[in-house]
């Protein structure tokens, strides 16, 4: 290989680590259109110190629902600062017994437990079950696209910071993607095996919760 080709091929490589970094930051403007890349960027010229704190975690928060939650999101669309950088947060509050459901992200996703006990853990493709019971400062990673869960098995509140790889990775809740959406009754019957009577019941609860 003569020289001149191992320039090239280091110019392209190097291309292709750097590519994109351009701006030291990209504050989304959640009023213009959205593209695949995320919002676009507010005009730095405006920005101030507080576009790039967020302050909803503070404080207790209050659960209930059929699932005895709060989830408080830090995503691109409630924290506009992190548009672009790949990463995002969640709080999660559970009342005693509280559940967050099985559901998936389109990213992985890190979880650090802060108050109580709780048992988490994810399904992998095999059908695998991966799960842990979690005291305070345990950590705990639920790979890309698994379907994930926590349970509040502690007999007090508990609550969770999680952090994804994405900034705005999507909630897909399996039961609600089930009895709360457009899909008709008669497929959710035939794809769960579930009674009429059984799945009538599951959309009423979802619909009213």
């Amino acid at each position: 290989m003569n020289t001149l080709s191992t320039f090239f091929i280091f110019i392209s490589l190097f291309a292709s680590i750097s590519h994109g970094i351009e701006v030291d930051y990209c504050v989304g403007d959640p009023s213009l259109p959205r593209g695949p890349e995320g919002y676009a960027c507010k005009n730095p010229s405006k920005l101030t110190s507080d576009d790039f704190v967020f302050r909803n975690f503070r404080g207790e928060k209050q659960t209930g629902g059929i699932y005895k939650n709060n989830i408080t999101l830090a995503f691109a669309e409630q924290f506009p600062a992190i548009n672009g950088l790949g990463i995002s947060m969640a709080r999660l509050d559970f009342g005693v017994g509280g559940v967050i459901p099985l559901h998936s992200h389109r990213t992985s996703e890190i979880i650090v437990v802060i108050r109580g006990t709780i048992v988490a853990g994810f399904i992998d493709a095999s059908n695998n079950a991966y799960y842990q019971k979690l005291e305070v400062g345990d950590v705990m990673i639920f790979p890309q696209a698994m379907l994930h869960f926590q349970v509040n098995v502690g007999k007090k509140p508990a609550m969770a910071i999680v952090s994804l790889n994405g900034a705005s990775p999507a909630v897909q809740q399996t039961t609600y993607s089930l009895f709360d959406g457009n899909l008709p009754a008669e497929l959710a019957e035939q794809i769960t095996l579930l009674s009429q009577k059984e799945v009538t019941r599951m959309r009423k609860l979802f619909k009213t919760a």
